[in-house]
This record gives structure tokens, C-alpha cells and sequence, in this order.
């Protein structure tokens, strides 16, 4: 049976920045959040007991040996016999955290804890924090390779495009074990979802729509592909510098990719510019939209700004134009929130040992999500909340499924 890991709490609190654990003071006031991460947010729980003589000879030496040498002759028992069929790394390096940037691995951590208490309270997957002292790409490379063997699944964390699509595509191309980067494709899952939802509601099809991404780090890229796979009609992808089209000399390998397969209307420079008939804005990127190019969208658009704190479109202007408005925001309807995929892909990943996270299996994810909202659908509400009960057993069985028939679960 494997190790529970479980939320852990020692009754300590702390004011800001209290190097001792007191309370606090004038010159550092309380705050809840410091309280809260005191002693860290995790602990690790033994799920078996070892009361007596008895249950240390089986827990480790002498049974343990049994159950070694089980493996050792047929590895594939390593799932049934350890905690590795259900449990992921969490793993960074630091330099892309939430909107902090480049912060470090150790200041990295608290997101990361928080990351995998998520797993294990949406999901029921248990999940390890890693955060590598190193930002070579090599190097991650290789070390997560040689971590691999403990866990069933890789989900890659806050690290800074565009070294995080070679990551993942290298690690994937050595492991037999699914590897995610969540910055990518949770998001673009949860944004096709909700888009699905949106359409559904006005009317209309995926294939009606022309959308603008604002962005083109690793939740951009990913949204455009995944949105592109999912049949949109059109979709083109706006950096610092305008338009990523096949026309620009300055263009990544990553971007001259996402050129070639994007932007089928020849759209050519600035957000704004592109923005007049659109349909869809998607911003993953910060930075402020002008009233102006929101409103020469389209009629009936759908703002979906995710920046966070700051939507690129302050959502009570977004609504002025727009027919459904979302951003990543918990105060606000329709948040786009990774946490609504990762814990499901990976459960349902994970419950049928599958070797890889395919296109399909998170077309299936976002599918899922979306009919959770059924019946319920409103321009208010074109996603769930992540408190649904109902969203993370429908991700996990349509992820399972999706691997079944895409050949790569192994049981």
C-alpha cells in the first residue's frame, strides 16, 4: 500500500516574515497566509501499521525482501506492490512561478506543496515536490529520468518557455510513464472546455469561430494547437511584437512552428489589429487590453482574459461587448482553473497505468468537463467549479477511457 500524503499542520502561526513563530508585531502583522504555511503544507503518513514485532517484520526486514524479489523478477509488480501506480512528481526549477517569475527552486516550493495537496484533494493523487537546483535543460532532463522509476507520472511545473516544450517532449520520448506540463495543458484543456460551453450557448460551433490568443509562452502555444486539434476555425497567436506570422525574421523555432500552423487569415501585426472581428479573445499573457479593440470584436464574442491578479480586460468592461465573459480569477464567474484537469488526467492516467497523456485523452478531459455544466449552462456559468464533486470522477473515467482506446493503457 502506498504512503498517504496528508495536509500537515503543528499549531504554529507567525507574523510576516517572524523568523521565531510569534504571533506577530506592529512592525509585522499577522497574516493568515504566513500562518497557514507554517511548518510547510504537507507531511508524509504511513498507511499501514507497525505496532509490534510482528508488523515491522512485514512492513520491512524480513518480509520486505519477499516483496523485493518479486519485483526484481517481474518489474511490472512494482505498481501492485508500492505506491508508484499512484503518485506523480511535481517538478520545477523555478524560473517561471505563477506571475513572480524567475524566484528559485526554493521559493518555488510553496506552490509546489500547494500543487500537490491539489492532487490529493481533487483527485486522490498523491504527489511529491520537486524543485530542481538547476536550470539546464540537460540536466532536468536527466535528473527526472533517473527520479522516474519512483513515480507513475511526471507533472512538470512552472518552468519558463521555451525550455519547457523541449523538457517535455524529450523526458516523454524516455519515459514509458505519462509526463504533463500542467502551464500548457491543463490550461488549454480547461480553456476548450469552457469555449465549448460558450459556443454551445450562442449558438454556434467551434468551427464558427476565429479567437486571438494574447501570448505566446507555454499556455499560449498549447492553447492554440489543442484548439486547432479541436476544430476551431482560426486562431492566431499575438506576442510583445504583434502577430506571430510566417512574415516576421525574429520568430523562435517554437514560434515558427506555431506560425505554420496558425493564423489561417494571414493576420499580420498588432493584438489590437487582429482583435476587430474576432470572435474569441484568449490573454495568458498579463499586460492591459484597450477598451477599443474589445469592442470591434465581433457581436456576441467571448472574453476569456486569465492573467492573474490582473485580467488583461477588466471584466466589468468586458462585459460590455462580450456575450460570455471568464478569467482566472476565484472571485469572478466562470474561472479558468487548471485544477479543474491536472487531478483527473492524471487519476484516470494513472488508474489505467497509461504510458502516455495523448491528444485525445485530453480532448476526452475537456469534453468531460464541459457536459459536467449540462442543463445548467448560462453565460455565468460555461464551466464548473473546481468544488463540483461531480468534475473529477468525469475527467478520470473519460481520461481512462480515451487511453483505452488510443492503445496505451497497459491494464
Amino acid at each position: 500500500m502506498a504512503a498517504e500524503i496528508v495536509n500537515h499542520r503543528d499549531g504554529g502561526v507567525s507574523g510576516v516574515g517572524s523568523a521565531d513563530g510569534a504571533e506577530g508585531s506592529p512592525e509585522e502583522p499577522f497574516d493568515p497566509a504566513f500562518a497557514l504555511h507554517r511548518g510547510g503544507k504537507m507531511a508524509i503518513q504511513a498507511t499501514v501499521p507497525v505496532r509490534d514485532r510482528d508488523d515491522l517484520s512485514l512492513a520491512y526486514t524480513p518480509g520486505v525482501a519477499k516483496v523485493c524479489s518479486a519485483i526484481a523478477e517481474r518489474p511490472e509488480l512494482v505498481h501492485d506492490y508500492t505506491w508508484k501506480s499512484q503518485v506523480v512528481a511535481v517538478v520545477t526549477d523555478g524560473t517561471a512561478v505563477l506571475g513572480l517569475g524567475d524566484i528559485g527552486p526554493e521559493a518555488s516550493l510553496p506552490v509546489m506543496e500547494g500543487k500537490a495537496i491539489l492532487f490529493k484533494q481533487f483527485g486522490g493523487v498523491d504527489a511529491v515536490p520537486l524543485a530542481l537546483g538547476t536550470t539546464d535543460t540537460d540536466e532536468i532532463i536527466e535528473t527526472v529520468v533517473r527520479l522516474a522509476p519512483s513515480f507513475g507520472g511526471i507533472n512538470l511545473e512552472d518552468i519558463s518557455a521555451p525550455r519547457c516544450f523541449e523538457i517535455e517532449r524529450r523526458l516523454q520520448e524516455r519515459l514509458d510513464i505519462p509526463v504533463f506540463h500542467d502551464d500548457q495543458h491543463g490550461t488549454a484543456v480547461v480553456t476548450l472546455a469552457a469555449l465549448r460551453n460558450a459556443a454551445k450557448l450562442t449558438g454556434r460551433t467551434l468551427g464558427d469561430l476565429r479567437a486571438v490568443i494574447s501570448g505566446a509562452g507555454a499556455a499560449g502555444v498549447a492553447i492554440a494547437k489543442f484548439l486547432l486539434e479541436a476544430g476551431i476555425g482560426d486562431v492566431a497567436v499575438a506576442d510583445r511584437k504583434g502577430v506571430v506570422s510566417a512574415d516576421r525574421a525574429d520568430l523562435t523555432d517554437v514560434k515558427r512552428e506555431l506560425a505554420a500552423l496558425t493564423n489561417r487569415a494571414g493576420l499580420s501585426g498588432s493584438l489590437e489589429a487582429a482583435l476587430a472581428g474576432a470572435d474569441v479573445f484568449i490573454g495568458v499573457s498579463g499586460g492591459t487590453v484597450p477598451e477599443p479593440a474589445i469592442a470591434s470584436m465581433a457581436p456576441g464574442a467571448f472574453v476569456f482574459a486569465m492573467a492573474n491578479p490582473n485580467p488583461e480586460v477588466h471584466p466589468d468592461i468586458a462585459h460590455r461587448y462580450a456575450a460570455v465573459v471568464a478569467t482566472g480569477r476565484s472571485d469572478y464567474p466562470n474561472q479558468i482553473n487548471n485544477v479543474l484537469a491536472f487531478p483527473g488526467i492524471f487519476a484516470g492516467a494513472l488508474q489505467v497505468r497509461a504510458s502516455r497523456i495523448t491528444e485525445a485523452m485530453k480532448i476526452a478531459a475537456a469534453d468531460a468537463l464541459a457536459d459536467v455544466v449540462g442543463d445548467e449552462l448560462a453565460a455565468d456559468y460555461v464551466i464548473p467549479s473546481p468544488f463540483d464533486e461531480r468534475v473529477a470522477p468525469a475527467v478520470t473515467a473519460a481520461v481512462a477511457a480515451a487511453a483505452r482506446a488510443e492503445g496505451v493503457a497497459r491494464r
